[in-house]
């Protein structure tokens, strides 16, 4: 998963529209589409700051740590499904 798809997904899981998120970030919102594009560098400030107004700081530190966060969830959505199953 690349860092603007990541970006893009806490955006929408945490509900705000590129001008909501525009706004909480204070920065345009043209800045929000070219860092969910990849067309702009996020500064390490700026990843913190988006996670914390996502709530979404595990993804932080899965991104760090250079984890792919959708097979992690889907790892995990199978075993919780096989255990809630076994029961």
């Amino acid at each position: 998963m690349n860092l603007g798809v990541a970006l893009r997904k806490t955006r929408k899981f945490a509900g705000f529209s590129q001008e909501t998120m525009a706004e909480l970030m204070h920065l345009p919102r043209s800045t929000i589409s070219k860092l969910e594009n990849n067309k702009l560098v996020l500064k390490a400030d700026d990843l913190i700051r988006w996670c914390n107004v996502t709530q979404t700081q595990e993804i932080a530190i899965a991104l760090i740590y250079g984890v792919d966060v959708p097979t992690v969830v889907q790892n995990l959505t199978t075993l919780i499904g096989g255990f809630i199953f076994w029961i």
